[in-house]
């Protein structure tokens, strides 16, 4: 076993937002008798997109703050002090390192560019003895074990799924101890409201399907019922395509999305779940899921800054509009489609919308307006509770035509309302909040 370090190491914490199961956490207790932590809420986060919409809007801000109270309160079971900021990262960690004597920042790797520019900008306001340490981990299936480079990740999910389900393995979910408590440590920070970011406070919508709060101990409690107590996972392929309530499926999106939830811990509790009850497709298909969500983070390593671009990682040169009046009417929900109108309503409502729903308002936003579907992403960017930047502009490429879709489909919402809304029960849920 190594020695540790005399020196405190730092973890800046950005979509890991948890302490079980979380390898940068961990790398820094392995390496030092006493740990500090840092979190951000980065002011340009909360300013308007090149599209003309807040980057985080007030649902997703709330749900962020909630993480964050509740990662401080965990974090200090474990000793761990965590200082909140509501500056950026360049202007900050830099001070907290000179204070407190730090020697290393461990970190979560990511890879898209605003977060690249980032770190490159904290780089350079540290001293160049400080060593950083960053790990990917927000994957189920760790990139060192896939067994395969990033240029030859498939364009097609189905074959990536099948040889990492063959020749890949899950790693083993674990908890951090508690180390040494530092004394005397002062820590005048504090964790903003949304009056603070910019937002007017609000009370939850009493019709959402997402009623949740944020933070790992809500997320392990949404677990344990819908897996343990109801056993909903049972009949998940079933009804992951419902519309209306909180059990049509799992929920885990917006806890998976900021990190205070990791996929290997869901996967190892389907795991006791089959060992303790039974094991059928439904049990693997929340599975399937996780590895969906894979995907899109190894199409985004592969492709990089493509993901972003209006002809996506295909390249293709399709004549998209921008026409702001249908944009608004979109987002409004005054479209020509009832179902596409009330999926839309749901989201400026609550910040949710179901998957069936979300695939059907992008592929009319994209497909029967010919929007420029980048203006439609970064729309569900400020809305969504559970935006994930890979997950988004992936979801966003394969319906527009541009991303990992051979057959470039186009959904019908009229069949498809037909189908999932049979009754028009969640038509009628949402059409009627217009007249308020």
């Amino acid at each position: 076993m190594q020695e540790k370090q005399n020196n405190k190491g730092l973890v800046w914490f950005r979509n890991d937002l948890r302490v079980h199961d979380n390898a940068v956490l961990a790398g820094a207790i392995k390496n030092h008798k006493s740990v500090i932590a840092c979190y951000c809420f980065d002011p340009r986060h909360y300013e308007m997109s090149r599209f003309g919409f807040k980057k985080t809007e007030k649902y997703r801000a709330q749900f962020l703050i909630e993480t964050v109270k509740n990662l401080k309160a965990n974090l200090k079971i474990l000793h761990i002090e965590l200082f909140v900021f509501s500056k950026t990262p360049e202007a900050t960690i830099h001070a907290l390192i000179e204070q407190h004597d730090i020697s290393s920042i461990y970190l979560q790797k990511e890879w898209t560019s605003e977060e690249l520019t980032v770190l490159e900008g904290v780089k350079l306001t540290v001293a160049d003895h400080i060593k950083f340490h960053d790990y990917y981990d927000q994957f189920l299936y760790h990139p060192e074990d896939i067994n395969m480079s990033y240029s030859d990740i498939p364009k097609v999910f189905t074959v990536f799924r099948k040889k990492v389900e063959k020749y890949s393995s899950i790693r083993i979910s674990e908890d951090n101890d508690s180390i040494e408590k530092i004394d005397s440590l002062e820590n005048d920070t504090h964790i903003p409201n949304l009056d603070d970011l910019g937002f007017d406070s609000f009370e939850a919508h009493p019709k959402s399907a997402f009623p949740f709060q944020g933070g790992e101990t809500s997320a392990a409690d949404r677990l344990n019922d819908y897996f343990f107590e109801t056993k909903k996972l049972g009949v998940y392929k079933k009804t992951r395509n419902g519309l209306i309530g909180t059990d049509f499926s799992s929920k885990f999106s917006p806890w998976l999305a900021n990190g205070s939830l990791s996929a290997r811990t869901i996967y190892w509790k389907i795991r006791e779940f089959e060992d303790d009850y039974f094991k059928n497709e439904s049990t693997y298909w929340l599975i399937f899921e996780l590895i969906w969500r894979d995907y899109f983070k190894y199409v985004s390593l592969k492709h990089q800054n493509d993901i972003f671009k209006i002809g996506g990682i295909l390249n293709k040169d399709y004549e998209w509009k921008s026409t702001d009046r249908q944009v608004q009417k979109w987002i409004d929900g005054e479209t020509r489609s009832a179902f596409v109108n009330a999926n839309m309503i749901e989201l400026k409502k609550t910040g949710w919308m179901s998957n069936r729903g979300r695939q059907n308002v992008a592929s009319f936003f994209a497909k029967e307006l010919f929007l420029d579907w980048r203006i439609g992403a970064a729309y569900f960017e400020t809305m969504l509770i559970d935006y994930d930047v890979h997950s988004n502009y992936g979801n966003w490429m394969y319906v527009a035509g541009v991303g990992n879709d051979p057959r470039d489909r186009k959904f019908n919402v009229d069949l498809q309302a037909e189908r999932y809304d049979s009754n028009g029960k969640f038509q009628q849920l949402w059409l009627q909040e217009t007249l308020f």
